[in-house]
């Protein structure tokens, strides 16, 4: 060991220096100090270790030099800071503003994790270009197929002003193109090699400096030498670091392997260290848990653990010379599959190093010196693309070093980077990748040069993506797609590199199995032999490999070479070859199979990836001359008949056969053709080469007989059969045709024992979207082989493949199948015959765009379609394809979706209906019948004939090979089928006597061939069909006409008509015999009309009858209507009903106590005014003046000029600040009934349910009282009691009248000790026993003869007392201290008067039809029913405290109410008022009255009302105050309501001129905002006092306050309700003597209170407006845009990677993340924030989720989003990436949902709905 050592001493630089021989060049002291680092810290790496690495590096890079790089003001670097940061602070020669405009340079702006980019289909080349946020809203793209991201990882830059990326320039203002860059392009383009190399190509060392950039600098030469060598010191140190770091994450299993590990450590110390590597299958509890339990660090460190190997991608846990210990602890981690290491500690703090010296590298590309933005990254492009120099030449090789020399001629440092990306970890990785797409951007040389090392060394790194890599998406692999896509690129290392070659080399050792130690072989296997069984058909990590192959092969500069060499193809074919028949099925006759294997499953994804790069290897062709597609085709078939034929050693002999062939009879003639039996054989699926061959048969245009003429071969048939003969083409056809067979079989049920996998195979072969790669390959074989051999011998091999041949030669009993199969079989067998001669897309090379247009028109030809239910309908590649929207425009019109459970859908304009062919070969049987009605109906219409002909269109093939495709009609095989398929239908209906299974089926199919023909070939075809005889010398036309007056045959009669008229037209003869003896046409039809007739007749008769009945019946009805009439007025005391009770459905009546469920929930909903913001006065001023009229709203979608309406964000998207919500209780009721005996049993029962089900999530709260409503499952707590309202008229006593008498009857009253008891001591006059918190009920309900009767009342009682106690700091009033009588809050006010509080407030901006507030939709019965069942609740809480009395109290309650308002009894010594009454809420007190005496609510409604204005003034004068020093005003506008408040100015003074200094500051708002405004604040700030006091009134003594017909629903809503409610205008208050003493006196009871001379004057205003939620921009990507600004979160001061957005304040929160939990970890921090803002309930929307998230009390649902993209769907997750629309309905919605308390509910309703036990939020 010892000499060990000294070798390497010798090798490096002395380590054992003295401290004073420190070098003193800056480059060798960053030298030795990393040297020397990781012993002098004792190998632990610290936050000091990475600020000290970094500051030598920087004093290396810049030497004496930094001025150059910093301001002279600053010349050094903070500590721990980067200088690309530092230089965007300071603004250092122009940074961290935008980059100048230099035309030619691209964007290249990286995308940092969850930023937005967009991706415009209409412009980019392919799917791999996007633009960022800036680019894209700076460029137009109106009406293109937009689709928006957000980056997952950070990495991937924008490719704006890259001219390859984009198919029309885009012009982005920023990036400029320019000529220079794009004559490189070219000239790269052209320069590519005609020949292809094998051999690997040395790449060009030296890259130019970037010219024509107008900010270059001069620099000093010694410092761009001492860049270069800092650079490429750091670069060494990572390779040397690397070298020596393992490809994956093993621990070894003891302590001599784990020594013997190799290691750079000098010393060979004992310390190692402990690391876990991140993964995508473990939680963070599970990692925080196996952390804490193996080191013993307590939670806190195992978290901050956790979330750095989350964010970093691995982390070290311990370091520790403890040996065993160590080795314990990684074994016990890797039990849960966990990636862990262990390693020197020496090798490990290097490898940290290395970590900050890519940051360091990363943060160089992003700085500048001087104006300078591209020296440094040229510097560093330099010095990437130069060799390594090994810094210790002691370990060049090793085991774990790989040997890169064997790959290419000069390995530089990149290579070695892109082999060792696997060894790095997720942050590293990522850092490197975006220091190699800055360096892609510099130059079109560099891209060159950096794709062909890529290329060089691709299979290594496939290799490790493949085999061994932990993170994937990191993996450098998906760089290819960056570079694989540019088209000058991809030419260049395919000619130059041989990718191609390589690329499915690997592709075929893979799949093969060819792998020995995690590294796939180069060398060919020997014998090519697939298991599919094995691990990589099971891995899912192949997929991007062909998709590298596609993209590579896409290119149109690498499709003119595939076209043009033939060793292209010749490879590709034997890749195709390995893939042929792979894992055939047969079927099993006897029993089912007993296990279903799923191999089959990635055996399609390997086979559907392959074929996906077959179609663009195929589209290639597009570009070969006639030589060059005959030569592939050739290629092709010889390669398709070696496997087929077995000479190739491919298929597996035990299951395959050499096809011979036998001889069979069909007709008059003798055929040789294959012998196969489908039912016996094996057969696969996967024909790959077969797929091949369909696309290069496609290009008919180079296959014409006018092209072939020219390389001597007279047409498509000489080209097959001059080198093959026909028995070979036979075979070639035979294995598509047997797919088809038994496809057929297996739909008509044949092979049910095979079980699942048989469907599961079929329907991923036919899927809409997948069947063009293989289904449609198949039949457009069969298809062309009609043309290439004698078209009956094609026809009777089909008819053998499908076991047809005797049911065609008229011998039915002789067939392979029985009953239904057999019919089944047939069906199957004409659909197939109706495609190969009636589909005519492949023939004649349909236009793309045109096939796009045939499907999505067949596609909604059946009925209006969703967007995604069309997609799923038509093949991915059409609905990938850039044109597919712009066409699906074309055909269809939009319809917006308009409720909120609507989707958008397309439905076919009517023009188009012309194109749908009914039989077209991708409908099914029902879709075909369906789309025929629609058809018929439209024919109908159009001609008025009864029963139209849908006759089929022409085929009009005018060039190509496929010209004599029609000739096939005249074909007598096909004219025997035509035949034997009526003929044994009608023979096999006869002797059932009805129509077998699939008769109906095979007779349009049928028809169809024939009409087919005589469209096609009409005069052969009618020729044959009259001279042909078969069986029983019958000829076609004669069964036909036999057919024509059957009745069982009457739906074809028209078509029948048809096809006997167009034969007729060509052969009359052969027709009239057979047709003229049937026809006696007039008589039969006269009997027709006789029949018909007469059944009419009887019809009226009928008719005529019930008539009479009905009239009879309704005056019997009317009779008994009075009756009832009269029996209601005799009869008052019986009792009422009040509806059923919903448990026991017996009438509910005053017999037995019942009352309404109900929910009395705590919340936050009501909104005082903000004193703080301006906007809220501003909003004011601008209220409509009706609140009961709904506003106009825009309800179009997608809303239309979004974008200029979105350039505005707002702080908080304009949230209600929620310091100003007031807090209260409030109840609302489903509107359902029980008796309380029934309630109470029900709520055993769900105490009983909650037994049973232990572990379910319950949507109720026992604890909580709660219950679901058995009928509409309604959340509930409490039973209200139901009573009607009061009839009493309005009181005819004036208001003067009234306060004197009630003066007088309080002078009269005796002095009542008791009820100045129950009084509050504070002097507010509010009553003891309406407290929720009040010992007295308690005390009340114990008494013997109140219990039973209070079990109601207790329901109410318990829920609010529940709330009281929790929410006293919630609570602003002064209370008494718990325990005291009145304690808890005041029910009157914090429970009825905030439910109609409420109701009023959700009411707002609704439209009331014509009324007021309380006729509207808004109030509706059942409200009101509630507001008297909780006023009855008041009144019997007021009856236990007075029961003695002998109207319940309710008098001396009442006395003492009007004390309270009369001033002159507030401030006498008599009574305790000491409290002035305009701090009080005028609404408590009306309430208080409705509660005892609704006789008077008349009169104390006008008091209340006054109250209310005098007490609005005093809370104006401080808003105004404070908002008088931060708002400004333009000039004084005219008032609008004098006729309401007559002198306003003189009613302000008068309140506030008892306190001088209130009447100061009064005197300065009222200057400075003017009469117009205050006026206009008075009217909205007491307008919901009114409209309150109507919901109040009309649900209590509705008679009382009937709606004044004011004519003109133009009225503002103020004067409506002042004149319902019978309150004289303020205007009137002169004249009003009474109500001015009350003012004078209220207002001088508060000028002389204390309250009067602080700063809080005690008044606290209503928000008055339309309450609004948030206001949310009303594209969805504009949340990303500014996202950093916008949606912040306050407790961690992040961007969240999952945000929610409060709806209701607009604070952004961090979703189920571990950052911002509580302390216990239970909570997150939605939950969190909900308590402080909704109180019980929370509204979300989830940004990243895209859905609404409803929270209440802990529990929550998700429910869909709001945005909709421009089809009109959700699209969850952004899965689909489409822009996405706000929807205005489904936005309204949630803010109903929310200002109607209607959280609770949803949320119960969803929980019930699901029996989770996953926790809600796995919902």
């Amino acid at each position: 060991m010892s000499s060990f050592v000294s070798l390497f001493n010798t090798s490096r630089h002395q380590v054992t220096m003295n401290p004073r021989d420190r070098p003193s060049d800056p480059l060798s002291r960053l030298r030795y100090n990393l040297e020397t680092m990781p012993s002098s810290r004792k190998y632990i790496f610290s936050i000091a270790t990475r600020a000290e690495v970094l500051s030598e590096l920087y004093d290396a890079f810049w030497g004496p030099y930094s001025h150059l790089f910093l301001p002279l003001s600053n010349p050094s670097l903070p500590k721990h800071a980067t200088l690309s940061n530092v230089q965007a602070d300071l603004g250092f020669a122009g940074a961290g503003s935008e980059d100048p405009i230099v035309p030619g340079r691209p964007c290249g702006h990286i995308f940092s994790k969850g930023e937005s980019c967009f991706r415009c289909k209409d412009c980019a080349l392919d799917d791999s270009c996007v633009l960022c946020s800036r680019c894209f809203h700076s460029s137009d793209h109106s009406d293109h197929n937009v689709s928006f991201f957000v980056a997952q990882q950070a990495g991937g830059c924008c490719d704006c002003g890259d001219i390859e990326a984009w198919r029309k320039p885009i012009s982005c203002p920023f990036h400029p193109l320019a000529p220079h860059v794009q004559a490189q392009i070219e000239q790269s383009l052209s320069t590519a090699d005609a020949t292809p190399r094998v051999a690997q190509r040395s790449i060009s060392e030296e890259i130019p400096f970037i010219e024509n950039y107008p900010y270059r600098v001069d620099i000093p030469p010694d410092l761009r030498d001492l860049m270069s060598r800092t650079i490429a010191y750091a670069l060494d140190f990572i390779l040397d670091t690397l070298d020596y770091s393992p490809d994956e994450a093993t621990v070894p299993p003891n302590e001599a392997d784990l020594r013997l590990q190799p290691s750079a450590d000098p010393m060979q110390k004992d310390q190692y260290a402990i690391i876990i590597w991140n993964d995508d299958k473990h939680s963070f509890d599970e990692v925080i848990k196996l952390i804490s339990e193996t080191t013993g660090h307590d939670k806190k460190t195992a978290s901050i653990f956790a979330h750095s190997i989350d964010e970093a991608g691995r982390e070290i846990i311990d370091i520790s010379g403890d040996v065993p210990r160590l080795l314990e602890a990684a074994h016990s981690m890797t039990k849960i599959e966990l990636g862990v290491t262990i390693r020197r500690a020496y090798d490990t703090f290097r490898e940290q190093v290395a970590c900050v010296i890519i940051e360091w590298l990363l943060d160089l590309t992003r700085s500048r010196l001087g104006a300078d933005t591209l020296i440094i990254k040229e510097i560093i492009a330099a010095e990437l693309l130069s060799p390594r120099r090994r810094e210790n030449t002691f370990f060049t090789s090793g085991p774990q070093i790989p040997d890169l020399a064997a790959d290419l001629a000069r390995p530089c440092r990149i290579d070695w980077l892109f082999v060792y990306h696997t060894r790095l970890w997720k942050k590293p990785r990522i850092h490197l990748k975006a220091i190699y797409a800055s360096i892609l951007i510099l130059s079109h040389p560099h891209k060159i040069a950096i794709a062909s090392h890529f290329a060089s060394i691709y299979h290594r790194v496939a290799d490790a993506y493949l085999l061994v890599d932990r993170e994937a998406e990191t993996s450098i692999k998906y760089f290819a797609l960056q570079l694989f896509t540019a088209p000058s690129v991809a030419l260049h290392i395919v000619s130059q590199h041989d990718l191609m070659t390589r690329l499915l080399d690997l592709i075929v050792n893979f799949f093969t199995n060819h792998i020995e130690d995690k590294h796939i072989l180069t060398t060919p296997p020997a014998k090519q032999d697939i298991d599919v069984e094995s691990t990589p058909f099971r891995s899912k990590r192949f997929m991007p490999v062909f998709s590298d192959l596609r993209y590579l092969c896409h290119n149109q500069p690498v499709q003119q070479l595939i076209a043009r060499h033939p060793a292209f193809i010749r490879k590709f074919v034997k890749v195709c070859q390995v893939f042929m028949c792979i894992n055939p099925n047969k079927r099993v006759a006897s029993n089912h199979v007993e296990y279903e294997a799923d191999a089959w499953i990635s055996v399609f994804n390997v086979t559907l990836s392959l074929s996906r790069v077959i179609k663009v290897y195929g589209e290639a062709f597009a570009f070969a001359n006639p030589t060059q597609l005959v030569g592939a085709i050739t290629t092709v078939v010889r390669e398709i008949l070696g496997v087929c034929t077995l000479s190739t050693d491919r298929l597996d002999k035990e299951k395959f056969s050499k096809p011979m062939l036998h001889d069979v009879e069909f007709g008059d003639a003798q055929y040789q053709i294959v012998d196969f039996n489908v039912l016996e054989g094996w057969v696969s699926f996967h024909h790959s080469l077969h797929w091949l061959l369909a696309d290069l048969l496609k290009h008919v245009d180079i296959l014409s007989e006018e092209s072939l003429e020219q390389i001597g071969l007279s047409g498509v048939r000489d080209l097959f059969l001059r080198p093959f003969n026909e028995g070979a083409i036979l075979t070639l056809i035979d294995f598509p045709l047997r797919v088809l067979a038994m496809i057929a079989q297996i739909r008509a049920g044949l092979w049910v024992r095979n079980g699942f996998p048989i469907r599961g195979q079929l329907l991923h072969y036919r899927d809409f979207m997948l069947r063009e790669l293989c289904y449609d390959q198949d039949l457009f074989i069969l298809q062309s082989s009609l043309i290439i051999l004698d078209p009956n011998i094609i026809i009777v091999s089909i008819l053998d493949r499908f076991g047809l041949l005797s049911f065609f030669r008229g011998e039915v009993e002789k067939s392979p199948y029985e009953g239904a199969h057999l019919l089944s079989m047939v069906e199957e067998l004409l659909y197939v015959l109706i495609t190969i001669l009636g589909e005519r897309a492949s023939a004649t090379k349909l236009p793309f765009q045109r096939a796009i247009r045939r499907e999505i028109v067949h596609a909604l030809a059946a009925g209006p379609s969703s967007f995604t239910d069309l997609a799923k309908r038509v093949s991915e590649r059409m609905v990938d394809d850039v044109s597919f929207e712009r066409v699906l425009k074309d055909v269809s019109h939009f319809r917006a979706p308009e409720s909120t459970s609507d989707t958008g859908v397309y439905e076919l304009k009517d023009e188009a209906y012309d194109e749908v062919d009914p039989f077209t070969f991708h409908y099914t049987r029902n879709k075909r019948e369906e789309v025929e009605v629609i058809l018929k109906n439209r024919l109908r219409k159009k001609t008025g004939v009864k029963d139209p002909v849908i006759v089929p269109k022409p085929l009009t093939i005018t060039s190509g090979p496929f010209q004599i495709l029609p000739s096939v009609l005249e074909s007598e095989a096909l004219l025997q089928v035509m035949f034997y398929a009526i003929y044994n239908v009608i023979a096999l209906t006869n002797s059932a006597g009805t129509a077998p299974p699939s008769a109906e089926a095979i007779l349009d199919q049928t028809f169809q061939l024939i009409m087919l023909a005589l469209v096609e070939r009409p005069s052969v075809f009618s020729h044959v069909s009259v001279i042909k005889p078969f069986a029983e010398e019958k000829k076609l036309a004669d069964i036909i006409c036999a057919m024509e007056h059957d009745e069982k045959y009457k739906p074809y009669k028209s078509r029948i008509d048809w096809v006997l008229t167009e034969i007729s037209k060509h052969v009359p003869e052969g027709v009239q015999p057979p047709r003229k003896v049937l026809s006696p046409a007039a008589p039969a039809s006269d009997v027709e009309g006789v029949k018909k007739r007469a059944a009419k007749a009887r019809q009226e008769a009928i008719m005529a009858e019930m008539k009479a009945q009905q009239e009879i019946f309704s005056l019997n009805f009317e009779e008994e209507e009075e009756e009832n009439d009269q029996d209601m007025d005799e009869t008052p005391d019986e009792l009422s009903s009040y509806g059923t009770c919903i448990v026991c459905q017996e009438d509910l009546n005053e017999a037995k106590a019942f009352g309404s469920l109900g929910l009395v929930q705590p919340s936050r909903l009501l909104r005082k005014h903000p004193d703080s913001h301006s906007q809220y006065l501003n909003e004011l001023m601008t209220m409509p003046q009706s609140l009961d009229r709904a506003s106009p709203r825009d309800t179009t979608f997608p809303p239309a000029n979004a974008e200029e309406l979105d350039t505005t964000s707002s702080p908080n998207f304009d949230g209600f600040p929620t310091q100003y919500t007031r807090f209260g209780l409030h109840a609302s009721v489903c509107g359902h009934m029980m008796h309380l005996d029934c309630f109470q049993v029900y709520n055993s029962s769900i105490r009983q349910r909650h037994r049973s089900h232990a572990t379910r999530n319950h949507p109720e709260n026992i604890h909580r009282k709660e219950y679901i409503c058995p009928l509409c499952k309604s959340l509930g707590n409490v039973l209200l009691p139901v009573l009607h309202p009061s009839n009493a008229p309005a009181s005819q006593v004036p208001f003067p009248d009234w306060i004197r008498a009630a003066g007088i009857s309080v002078l009269k009253s005796k002095p009542d000790s008791v009820m100045d008891g129950l009084q509050f001591r504070s002097g507010t006059g509010e009553f003891v026993f309406w407290s929720a918190q009040d010992p007295g009920y308690g005390a009340a309900v114990r008494k013997p003869e109140a219990a039973a009767s209070t079990k109601m009342l207790d329901t109410l009682m318990l829920s609010s007392r529940m709330v009281s106690q929790q929410t006293r700091h919630l609570r602003e009033r002064p209370e008494p201290e718990v325990g005291e009588r009145g304690a808890g809050m005041y029910l009157p006010e914090d429970l009825v008067g905030y439910t109609i509080s409420a109701i009023e407030v959700a009411a707002r901006g609704t439209d009331s039809s014509g009324g007021i507030v309380a006729d509207s939709l808004s109030l509706s019965d059942i409200q009101s029913r509630m507001i008297r069942g909780l006023l009855a609740s008041l009144t019997r809480l007021a009856a236990l405290e007075l029961d003695g009395r002998p109207d319940g109290g309710r008098e001396s309650v009442k006395q003492a109410i009007i004390k309270r308002l009369l001033p002159e009894w507030s401030r006498t010594s008599l009574t305790s008022f000491s409290y002035p009454l305009l701090l009080r809420d005028p609404f408590t007190v009306l309430i208080e009255t409705a509660a005892v005496a609704p006789e008077m609510l008349q009169h104390v409604l006008i008091l209340c009302y006054y109250a209310c204005l005098a007490r609005t003034v005093i809370g104006m004068v401080y808003v105004l105050n404070k908002a008088r020093t931060y708002t400004a005003f333009q000039q004084s506008a005219a008032r609008a309501h004098a006729d309401i408040f007559g002198d306003v100015r003189m009613f302000f003074m008068s309140v506030v001129r008892h306190s001088p200094v209130f009447e100061h500051t009064a005197t300065l708002v009222f200057d400075a905002f003017g009469e117009a405004r205050i006026e206009k604040m008075l009217f909205a700030f007491t307008l919901p006092f009114l409209r309150r006091a109507a919901i109040l009134c009309r649900s209590v003594v509705p008679f009382t306050f009937p709606t004044p017909l004011l004519g003109a629903s133009n009225v503002n809503e103020y004067k409506r309700l002042l004149a319902t409610l019978g309150i004289p205008p303020l205007a009137d208050l002169p004249n009003q003597d009474t109500l001015q003493n009350a003012l004078s006196g209220w207002c001088a009871h508060y000028g002389h209170s204390h309250a009067a001379s602080q700063l809080n004057c005690g008044v606290v205003l209503d928000y008055a407006a339309v309450y609004g939620i948030v206001r949310l921009p009303l594209i969805l990507d504009n949340l990303f845009g500014e996202r950093d600004k916008v949606m912040k979160c306050h407790r961690c001061d992040t961007v969240p990677t999952d945000a929610a957005i409060c709806l209701i304040c607009g604070v952004t929160c961090c979703m189920a993340s571990h950052c911002c939990q509580d302390e216990l970890g239970i909570r997150g921090e939605c939950n969190m924030h909900t308590r402080e803002c909704g109180g019980a309930i929370g509204v979300y929307f989830v940004v990243k989720r895209c859905s609404l998230l409803y929270l209440y009390a802990g529990h929550g649902t998700f429910t869909q989003s709001p945005y909709l993209d421009v089809h009109g769907e959700v699209d969850v997750s952004m899965r689909r990436g489409r822009r996405q629309y706000i929807h205005p309905a489904r936005w309204e919605e949630v803010r109903k949902t929310w200002l109607n308390h209607g959280i609770p509910t949803a949320v119960a309703r969803k929980l019930e709905s699901t029996v989770d036990s996953g926790g809600w939020e796995t919902l």
